[in-house]
């Protein structure tokens, strides 16, 4: 039987095991991936005992498990049923899972699957871990196996390392796709330098945005995203004046088209407030950020104003192929992300304090289960 190497979690807060398991196999509609490069979120460790302590309907899979969000890579086998695919396709994985059958499935609304699930993360109900099992590894191992249709095809133009990003990117792709994002509109975002918010700003971007307003706390990273398109983007530190007045300055007299807040569980209730009260009439509001605390909206005045509040969750395949072929037009630039590579035998070490300081959402952090990979990218 052959074998590979993965890293495994076998208790919440203890440090992963580097192991050899066996090598996945694809059934008929299934890819094998061999993995280039795996996303991973600075705080792992304390995002999933966080999740188990939020969100307990969010269940993590039995334990142990492979754990890793976003991962790009070679197809190395296909299934037999497969079409379209070939071995030494570079991708990108979509991690969504769902059951396939529900009516949600049947009208490709796969996000709204009752059984929707995170390969390598946490599902959205108990239904998740029939998935889990079906898709038992995450990015963390040398090699994982997919569903073709969760398969995102990457332009020779983006790297690996720029495709392990996608899930962040995606997101924010698809918010502002929900919400109409083009020429001739203004969007603001509500912590546009953090990673998602920086994502967001680049779609945006990409998407014909008019103006992109922002705001942040670290004075220097709102320069450093201003400096992407100075003559799109104007920034705003956080608390620094009335963020409406601020808007309506900006942008000749008129609220925002559209609001993204990106801000993460943490944030206070306040700054969504702010955020959305600087909407035009017949503005969008999108939330993406997993605010915890629950704002008290002033639904009479949304209602009047015509305003929208959409909480939108990740992306489905075909929105991220979407972006990736933005990225290999050159209309969606991702050159300003800064890759820091660690080989997957470290990620204990990298996860217990061995990760550079981040430069807020431009420092991309990425695990390479190949050692040769190692700032390879392409």
């Amino acid at each position: 039987m052959q074998t590979m190497l993965a890293a495994r979690l076998h208790a919440i807060g203890e440090p992963m095991s580097l192991e050899s398991v066996s090598m996945p196999a694809p059934r008929a509609n299934d890819v094998v991936v061999q993995v280039k490069a795996c996303n991973v979120v600075p705080n792992l460790k304390n995002v999933l005992a966080t999740y188990a302590e939020w969100f307990p309907y969010l269940p993590l899979p039995k334990l142990p498990a492979v754990f890793g969000l976003d991962a790009s890579g070679v197809v190395t086998e296909v299934g037999e049923q497969v079409t379209d695919v070939s071995v030494g396709d570079r991708v990108y994985v979509n991690p969504g899972l769902s059951c396939g059958g529900c009516r949600a499935c049947r009208r490709g609304e796969d996000q709204n699957c009752d059984a929707y699930t995170f390969m390598g993360y946490f599902a959205f109900g108990p239904g998740g871990q029939r998935l889990f099992d079906a898709y038992p590894y995450g990015g963390l191992a040398e090699y994982l196996t997919a569903p073709q249709r969760n398969l995102v095809k990457l332009p020779d133009s983006v790297s690996f390392e720029e495709g392990a990003r996608f899930g962040y990117l995606g997101t924010a792709y698809s918010a502002l796709r929900k919400a109409g994002a083009g020429p001739g509109r203004t969007v603001l975002i509500d912590g546009i330098s953090g990673t998602l918010g920086l994502g967001a700003c680049l779609n945006a971007l990409a998407l014909g945005a008019t103006k992109i307003l922002g705001t942040g706390r670290n004075a220097d990273l709102l320069s450093d995203v201003k400096a992407i398109a100075p003559d799109r983007i104007e920034v705003l530190p956080a608390g620094q004046t009335d963020l409406r007045d601020w808007v309506l300055d900006k942008n000749d007299g008129h609220g925002a088209d559209i609001v993204i807040d990106a801000l993460g569980p943490g944030a206070p209730a306040e700054s969504f407030l702010h955020a959305v009260s600087s909407l035009c009439r017949g503005g969008v509001a999108v939330d993406i950020g997993g605010m915890m605390e629950r704002p008290a909206l002033d639904l009479f005045s949304m209602m009047c104003s015509q305003n929208s509040l959409i909480g939108s969750l990740w992306f489905s395949t075909g929105e991220a192929q979407e972006m990736a072929d933005l990225a290999g037009s050159g209309a969606l630039d991702l050159s300003v992300f800064e890759h820091h590579v660690f080989p997957l035998e470290e990620i204990n070490e990298a996860l217990d304090e061995g990760l550079p300081a981040r430069h807020g959402g431009f420092s991309n952090f990425i695990a390479a289960p190949e050692p040769s990979a190692l700032g390879a990218g392409r």
